[in-house]
């Protein structure tokens, strides 16, 4: 992991080389309040005063330069100055004025994250931060590395990051905290999580299903339940996915990755809660004894589940462990998944489809993820549409025919091992960027941690 803690330090005066953000609108103006110099630098680097424009500066001295970068993003963007984290030489910066970095830390810090688990990466310096808001770095640097793990994992192939893999990373995550694990498989997974054993079954032994738990706190504090899919490969079962589909189904516990970051983040900031971490984990496989579509499960609620579809299998891993969760009457329930294509097709990777039960969780979640700037978009839980789940001969189904509100009838169906009255929130991510921007390379990513996190903070600091 990289050491973000050495990249963004505080500001004492040392030496540093100045970075200037204007933004377009006053670039005008800027340029002209500048020495001869540095106005014909500018003009041979071509600026015309749109964003992302950039020069080289220089100085009084022969070796005296600074950086010019042409910006629109808001002063509380997190990507403000990410494209310069990896494209200035090594070394000492500060931003110029009174010096304040604020959300754009973290896009700095993040901008020098690699994942080198398969590749030896370019050997570069480390480009040094200077800020004068000290008492936000730490929090900075634990929110980049807590994002940097979700990527991580994400990016890591299925072979090396399977249900025994996120066991070892629930294993070390509750060792750093002084927390507990407790991991159900086998005999007592089939009884006790039918749903978790079903899906999981037919993978190698090796890669056994199994319930990962963590947990943390005092429990005279409020209880939360944190849960994330842990889908280690999805093959579709015997509703075998195509090739295409099944290209990225590393990611498929991505929602794993994204409960596992959040968790920690919690036990770090030592939030006045009591932390109950899930993490259903399976391998969806095929083999003789894989379950059927056709096929109807049990489930931890006592409720039974006609399946439809092998490739529905993450709403039914999360089933049992919702149930769970909800035994120990918690003050609030959120689950991470990598759930459903119709969330990427109604808002694409960027944006999880959030669903929530309660409208004052809502107010704080959505303010939480504008206050951070880490988007996500309100679909409803319609009860319209929960005759879809109907059955003719269990008491529900897992996924209707037709297609139709995806998303919708998948938060549908949780919803229903969810206790009434207990607040809940469901972010379907993607976990994945297809295509890379500063500080946010393709490959794995973490969408909502940051807008979750801040509302935990919000409520439990």
């Amino acid at each position: 992991m990289t050491d973000f803690a050495a990249l963004l330090q505080p500001d004492r005066g040392q030496p540093a080389r100045t970075i200037h953000v204007v933004r377009p609108e006053d670039y005008a103006g800027w340029l002209a309040a500048q020495p001869a110099r540095v106005r014909t630098a500018v003009t041979a680097a071509r600026v015309t005063g749109k964003a992302g424009n950039r020069a080289i500066l220089p100085g009084e001295a022969a070796d005296d330069w600074s950086m010019l970068l042409l910006c629109d993003e808001p002063l509380e963007s997190p990507w403000r100055i990410a494209s310069l984290g990896d494209g200035l030489p090594e070394g000492t910066y500060r931003l110029a004025g009174d010096g304040t970095v604020g959300a754009a830390g973290l896009g700095w810090l993040l901008a020098q994250h690699r994942f080198a688990r398969y590749r030896k990466p370019d050997p570069v310096g480390a480009r040094i931060l200077l800020t004068p808001d000290v008492a936000a770095i730490d929090e900075t640097v634990r929110i980049a590395a807590a994002t940097a793990r979700v990527r991580d994992l994400v990016d890591t192939g299925a072979s090396d990051m399977g249900p025994a893999e996120l066991e070892t990373e629930a294993d070390a995550l509750a060792a750093a905290h002084g927390a507990t694990v407790t991991v159900t498989r086998g005999d007592a997974l089939a009884t006790g999580y039918p749903m978790i054993h079903a899906i999981g079954q037919a993978a190698a032994k090796d890669r056994a299903p199994r319930l990962i738990e963590v947990e943390w706190g005092d429990p005279a504090h409020p209880r939360i339940a944190i849960v994330g899919k842990g889908v280690c490969f999805d093959s579709g079962g015997l509703n075998i996915k195509p090739s295409s589909g099944m290209r990225l189904m590393k990611k498929d516990m991505g929602g794993a990755a994204h409960a596992l970051a959040l968790g920690g983040l919690v036990m770090q900031a030592r939030l006045r809660v009591r932390l109950h971490l899930l993490i259903p984990a399976v391998e969806n496989a095929i083999s003789g004894n894989a379950f059927r579509p056709g096929d109807v499960l049990a489930t931890r609620a006592g409720v039974t589940v006609e399946n439809t579809n092998t490739d529905a299998e993450g709403r039914l891993i999360l089933g049992d462990a919702l149930t769970k969760a909800g035994e120990a009457a918690p003050d609030l329930i959120l689950d991470f998944a990598t759930l459903t294509g119709a969330a990427r097709v109604a808002l694409g990777p960027d944006l999880p489809a959030t669903f929530v039960n309660d409208d004052a969780l809502a107010a704080d979640l959505f303010a939480a993820a504008a206050a951070v700037r880490d988007p996500l978009w309100r679909l409803p839980l319609w009860d319209g549409y929960d005759d879809m789940l109907r059955s003719d001969i269990a008491d529900m189904v897992n996924a209707p025919d037709g297609g139709f509100a995806g998303a919708i009838t998948a938060a549908l169906f949780l919803r229903r091992f969810v206790p009434a009255g207990t607040p809940w929130a469901h972010l379907d991510t993607f976990a994945w960027r297809p295509a890379g921007k500063p500080a946010r390379p393709k490959g794995g990513e973490a969408y909502g941690l940051r807008a979750a996190y801040q509302l935990l903070k919000g409520r439990y600091a």
